[in-house]
């Protein structure tokens, strides 16, 4: 199988989650990527593929030892410039990871946009038929709340 990135833009040496072209096995598909660290997430054609690239050029080494969890985001925001085809969340709504918030409309096809974290929708800055820019703050995901020990 081979994997040729057709065009792409790096911001300051990581992938901010947008949508690429790519070629696999001589067929071309779009495909959202988000970068987690050093863990990769690939949706393709409504299928999400997580990965890693070992010895990958710019990847720092792992820190080791005792922070505990890395804290994620919760902020949803679009990709690149669209059009909110249809917000599936109301303020309140518990959301696992991966569920869809919202529906987004970008060069001409439909993405369906999953919640990057589990948690309640603490703030929803967009409505159906909005236009919205790229990496403008859509929905917000807050964590539950965890008891330390």
């Amino acid at each position: 199988m081979s994997w040729n990135t057709v065009g792409s833009d790096l911001h300051g040496g990581e992938y901010v989650g947008e949508v690429r072209k790519v070629i696999i096995d001589g067929e071309e598909f779009e495909v959202d990527v988000e970068v987690d660290g050093d863990n990769y997430r690939a949706t393709i054609e409504g299928r999400t593929f997580e990965f890693t690239i070992p010895n990958a050029k710019g990847n720092a080494p792992r820190k080791r030892g005792g922070g505990g969890a890395r804290k994620r985001s919760g902020t949803v925001s679009a990709s690149m410039p669209g059009k909110v085809v249809t917000v599936e969340v109301s303020v309140g709504d518990s959301v696992e990871e991966g569920s869809t918030v919202l529906i987004l409309e970008a060069m001409k096809m439909q993405n369906e946009v999953a919640a990057p974290i589990s948690g309640i929708v603490s703030e929803i800055h967009c409505e159906d038929g909005m236009n919205v820019e790229a990496n403008v703050p859509l929905v917000v995901i807050t964590p539950p709340v965890q008891d330390e020990d």
